[in-house]
């Protein structure tokens, strides 16, 4: 009998972590078949709390991380029979990043210590937190003038939004802080280890995906950057380095059995296995089905391009002003490349704040005042369809929340130009959607610049499986076809396509990818006269952030 045969009928969980919640998925692993779904949102996220948006001060409290794991497996379960429990055979776990967190000599943060229990630099910093600019800017000029250059599979540059930065600005927020501090770690890898039992910082099985992306980790230097480095910036950091293990994992292993606490708790079998961590957009590419000649791309709060290339296809080819080029990254045997953009679904999200800041005034009755907010952006929607694609004289940046490619500039700011008093809401919600888009042309623009090859794109997140509208305008700024996933769990089924093949119900991921496939519930072709039109108002895009630029080397040639 074959080992397929005779892992049939396993079943296996995917957990995606989200900005806003975690989501957890039960799939049948012979079919791919998606059993159960729950979702557990972020309690002390939701209520506002530790988040300062004026300093782009964004924090995850690790409780709340803690309780929505719980909450969502048990609430999993209870939507099978009681028999089908045991056949569960792994779990795999997605968040986002770089979002980390300090923590002491046992693995632990130390907001769940009770000396740090409120302060939000003891608690998870989110991906989207900018508060360590000045840190970031500190690492890059030491990097671009040391003797390895440790950004050089980062586009040649570091991010604010990144490990290192974070870790630094930590350590020199709060003396308290740094006296306690021995380990720092991505989401994605305190999770399994968590639910292994394996939190002590060198026995953690480090995510290739994070690790590589966010880290500074390569196998050409040997690992993370060396001590020497690290002790340049902050003697504490290279300590905390130190202990990092150079092995890092790629996302079809397995970081461990599950504990017999964990298993308890959450009604689980005791042979479970856990894969190892995987960044959330790497994590739903792999759920959509990527291989090479394909890029998928993540529509979320920000947005995620991803690209998987063949070793000996890549070469030493370095593509600069991305966010990274990883070698197993996303697939074991080859190279991932990641690009994006700061804020995407965040762009509707802001403009659908600032008008309903009327109904916040006056509106008294919740009820009425939640019903209006949820329909603003489908009204939008609708008014704006109405418009001629041409009929505008509105032009518009996207980065409201910097811009994170190409050539990455976190301080950059968002920008709606041609404004008069006949202008509509309406009219700058279009606007804004064509300056999401044109961002993302920009990043599909640079990636075919430097040789990559990309012959179809596969569009998952929330926005591809609810929004026909800005779909339609991106596939008209792009030009090319753009499909849509047929799943609503990409990130979480891209997960629990890692954890079938840490747990060895598959000989490869590519298998479980191929076993488990979602296939594609709607495609996007693009109009040709609008794709005409929408070139000439790119040139207008790329013109408006020369301007706010100071120079046009970011740019595609004008």
């Amino acid at each position: 009998m074959s080992e397929m045969n005779m892992n049939r009928g396993s079943l296996v969980i995917g957990v995606d972590y989200g900005t806003d919640s975690c989501r957890a998925l039960l799939v049948d692993a012979d079919t791919g078949k998606e059993l159960a779904v729950s979702t557990s949102l972020y309690k002390r996220w939701n209520s506002g709390l530790y988040c300062d948006p004026d300093r782009s001060q964004y924090r995850h409290h690790p409780l709340d991380y803690i309780e929505s794991l719980s909450e969502a497996i048990l609430a999993l379960l209870q939507q099978i029979p009681a028999d089908r429990i045991k056949r569960i055979r792994a779990i795999g776990i997605d968040a986002t990043a770089s979002t980390v967190t300090l923590t002491d000599r046992n693995g632990i943060p130390l907001a769940l210590q009770s000396g740090f229990a409120e302060n939000p630099d003891a608690m998870f910093l989110l991906w989207k937190d900018h508060t360590a600019l000045a840190e970031a800017e500190e690492i890059n000029r030491l990097a671009h003038g040391w003797a390895t250059d440790y950004t050089s599979f980062s586009g040649g540059n570091y991010s604010l939004e990144w490990f290192w930065a974070k870790a630094l600005h930590l350590l020199r927020r709060d003396p308290a802080i740094r006296e306690e501090a021995c380990g720092i770690i991505e989401l994605c890898d305190w999770l399994p280890a968590l639910l292994t039992g394996s939190q002590k910082p060198e026995e953690v099985r480090r995510s290739r995906c994070a690790a590589g992306h966010k880290c500074l980790w390569a196998e050409q230097w040997g690992g993370y950057p060396s001590h020497d480095f690290l002790e340049k910036l902050d003697p504490q950091l290279a300590l905390i380095g130190d202990r990092l293990p150079a092995d890092t994992f790629t996302n079809d292993t397995a970081a461990g059995q599950i504990s017999q606490e964990w298993a308890f708790a959450l009604g689980l079998p005791e042979d479970l296995i856990v894969s190892v961590g995987v960044v959330d957009a790497h994590s739903a590419a792999i759920g959509a089905g990527i291989k090479p000649g394909t890029m998928v791309k993540i529509l979320g709060t920000s947005t995620c391009d991803i690209v998987v290339v063949p070793v000996d296809v890549m070469g030493d080819r370095l593509i600069p002003g991305i966010s990274g080029q990883v070698h197993g990254s996303v697939l074991p045997e080859m190279i991932g490349v990641e690009a994006g953009q700061s804020a995407f679904g965040d762009v509707y999200a802001w403009y659908k704040k600032l008008l309903g800041w009327v109904l916040d005034q006056f509106e008294d009755d919740p009820e009425r005042r939640r019903a209006c907010m949820d329909r603003i952006i489908v009204a939008l929607s609708e008014e704006a369809a109405e418009i001629p694609y041409d009929h505008s004289g509105l032009v518009s940046l996207d980065w409201l929340n910097g811009r994170r490619n190409p050539d990455p500039a976190p301080d950059k700011k968002g920008v709606i130009s041609g404004l008069t008093l006949a202008t509509t809401a309406p009219e700058i919600f279009k606007s804004l959607v064509e300056a999401t888009a044109f961002g993302s042309k920009a990043i599909f623009e640079h990636y075919k610049q430097h040789g990559l090859q990309i012959e179809e794109i596969v569009s998952v997140g929330g926005i591809s499986q609810k929004s026909a509208f800005v779909m339609q305008i991106l596939t008209d700024v792009l030009g090319v076809p753009v499909k849509v996933a047929n799943t609503e769990q990409a990130g979480a089924l891209g997960a629990a396509m890692c954890a079938a093949a840490a747990a060895e119900l598959f000989p490869s991921l590519a298998i479980a990818q191929e076993k488990m496939r979602c296939g594609v519930s709607r495609e996007y072709f693009p109009d040709e006269e609008r794709h005409h039109y929408y070139n000439r108002l790119f040139r207008e895009y790329l013109r408006l952030g020369a301007c706010q630029d100071g120079a046009s080397s970011f740019f595609p040639q004008l």
